[in-house]
């Protein structure tokens, strides 16, 4: 069984175009990447937020862009964003990610009915 190669310098020109939205700046200029790891078409990346109190709105969209944009390249499987070094990191991951098990996020919890 053959796996299609997955083209590192192609993922690196799509990461590249990825915007922070609050900046107006590729997160690759703000060096804001810090790992990019590629194994049998399954694609792991890492950036780190400009704040740990950056907007998540703007710290969900930078993740979601990465997912989009990376799953789009010739051979990826599947794409897993990580952000770190942000106060909502882990829902922010949860989110972007939670495709990758199948299975929605649980629903809010609701206060207990009076």
């Amino acid at each position: 069984m053959s796996s299609e190669q997955v083209d590192v310098k192609e993922l690196q020109r799509q990461i590249s175009k990825i915007v922070d939205p609050e900046i107006g700046m590729p997160i690759v200029e703000m060096n804001l990447v810090d790992r990019l790891d590629v194994k049998e078409g399954e694609v792991d990346v890492e950036y780190h937020a400009t704040t740990q109190f950056c907007p998540p709105v703007f710290a969900l969209k930078i993740s979601q862009d990465l997912k989009d944009s990376l799953t789009q390249v010739k051979g990826v499987k599947s794409v897993r964003v990580v952000v770190t070094g942000h106060y909502f990191a882990d829902a922010i991951n949860r989110q972007v990610n939670k495709s990758l098990t199948g299975s929605e996020p649980a629903p809010a919890e609701q206060a207990p009915k009076q």
